[in-house]
């Protein structure tokens, strides 16, 4: 079967076809279905935001890709709904949670509509769609997040950082300012704080070195490859933008 390039854009992400194993990220094929932010579980600082308390009643979990986060949650009790753009990521996350022996209610749905999906969401996740989005979609999606949440909901938003290093396939326009999120958050959600994050991906520095003999690297002025970290399983960290908002 012939393979799609991808980098992170918002012009050429075909997420069914990443998640339908059409796509090689980066140009660049490993050697099998490589989606960069599934790790084979939940993001940690999704996690420690559980930790802390900051899930209540219904969670929506929105572009919940292969649903490792609204699996963890449902495992400590919640009641999620997972919505994603994606029939083949929607399908596998089902089968995740099944695995894992949990109930989640997971739909195929637009998130700029949300059509379908119910109401009366106390709580809402974003872990990484945000910034998938044109401002177009984005103010669509603040307003139909804000249809379907409850009053004072909360919403937990984790987008890709200004500060992003050099040397990784996201290139400049789905990195999010403070200024983007305000313009299209403000009319439905009041921003409380916007703070500093990590996501782990499946990216090593070695897959980032074949990518780049691949050409398919962004090389725009920002911090240089050297300001690209991993954790201590060599997975290399984005840093992301965590915002806190209360639905108006």
């Amino acid at each position: 079967m012939a393979m799609e390039e991808q980098t992170f854009s918002q012009e050429n992400m075909e997420f069914e076809a990443l998640y339908a194993g059409r796509a090689a990220f980066g140009g660049v094929d490993p050697g099998g279905k490589v989606i960069p932010w599934d790790i084979g579980g939940p993001q940690q600082a999704v996690v420690d935001l559980a930790r802390a308390g900051g899930f209540a009643g219904k969670v929506l979990d929105a572009g919940c890709g292969l649903g490792e986060n609204a699996i963890m949650l449902a495992g400590q009790g919640y009641e999620v709904t997972g919505v994603d753009g994606s029939p083949s990521a929607i399908e596998q996350a089902a089968r995740r949670a099944s695995d894992h022996g949990v109930q989640v209610r997971f739909l195929v749905a637009d998130a700029t509509e949300l059509r379908g999906v119910g109401t009366g969401f106390d709580t809402a996740l974003d872990s990484g769609l945000y910034h998938c989005l044109n401002d177009e979609q984005r103010s669509a999606y603040a307003a139909a997040l804000h249809r379907v949440c409850r009053p004072d909901a909360t919403l937990h938003l984790f987008c890709f950082a200004e500060s992003m290093p050099s040397g990784t396939p996201i290139v400049d326009e789905v990195l999010v300012s403070k200024d983007n999120l305000h313009a299209n958050l403000d009319p439905h959600w009041q921003i409380l704080d916007v703070t500093e994050a990590v996501f782990a991906t499946s990216f090593t520095h070695e897959l980032l070195a074949r990518m780049g003999e691949a050409g398919a690297l962004d090389t725009a002025a920002r911090p240089g490859p050297d300001a690209v970290q991993v954790d201590e399983h060599g997975r290399v960290l984005t840093p992301m933008s965590y915002v806190r908002a209360r639905r108006r």
